[in-house]
């Protein structure tokens, strides 16, 4: 997608998140400092939701969207740990979760609605890059549109968790007891890295 393109789609309508943290993503997870990667789909379609991380929120945001309610819960119940008082996951990411959307730009209520400007090759670029260079990330898959990445990641360097999408339509068919958070934990142990305080 070139950049007169997005320019134009940023001028038609409302897009998000704002054009200054549509990279926010790379700016806070560092390529030399990345452990995990959380792939989402695109950006909350919702005004004031999306702000370059995905399923992420920010602080202003009370009622969290279901999906990352959903993750709040799977993530308490894994850890044994109180839920979050914000949806704001940049503290995953300073800490090495590149919280990543295949999609980095979406409509204001129009879901998915610029799968079709060019940003999968990006993001596809991107994901194929860490999964090349880097060694022993682990990779968050959930739900069905996640996976279709896997052929990207060499899974003997790597690991890959995959389960159902936390959204309430399928979270209940085994995001629910995945416990992907302890078990990314753990391999980040094994491999001398340091965990993640989630």
């Amino acid at each position: 997608m070139s950049e007169l393109d997005l320019a134009y789609q940023l001028k038609k309508r409302d897009i998000f998140p704002p054009e200054d943290e549509i990279y926010a993503a790379f700016k806070l997870c560092s390529f030399d400092d990345l452990k995990v990667v959380i792939l989402g789909q695109d950006p909350y379609p919702t005004k004031g939701h999306a702000h370059g991380l995905s399923f992420s929120v920010k602080e202003d945001v009370h009622k969290f969207p279901r999906s990352l309610n959903n993750i709040f819960k799977e993530l308490s119940t894994d850890l044994k740990q109180s839920l979050p008082n914000n949806g704001n996951l940049e503290r995953w990411a300073r800490q090495g979760v590149l919280l990543l959307n295949s999609v980095l730009t979406v409509e204001e209520g129009r879901p998915d609605s610029h799968k079709g400007l060019g940003w999968v090759k990006f993001t596809d670029a991107v994901i194929k890059k860490i999964a090349e260079e880097k060694r022993n990330v682990v990779f968050l898959l959930w739900g069905a549109k996640a996976q279709a990445k896997k052929p990207l990641i060499d899974e003997s360097k790597h690991l890959i968790l995959e389960s159902v999408h936390p959204s309430p339509l399928s979270a209940y068919r085994g995001f629910f007891g995945c416990k992907h958070f302890s078990k990314t934990n753990k391999y980040l142990e094994k491999n001398h890295i340091s965990m993640i305080k989630w």
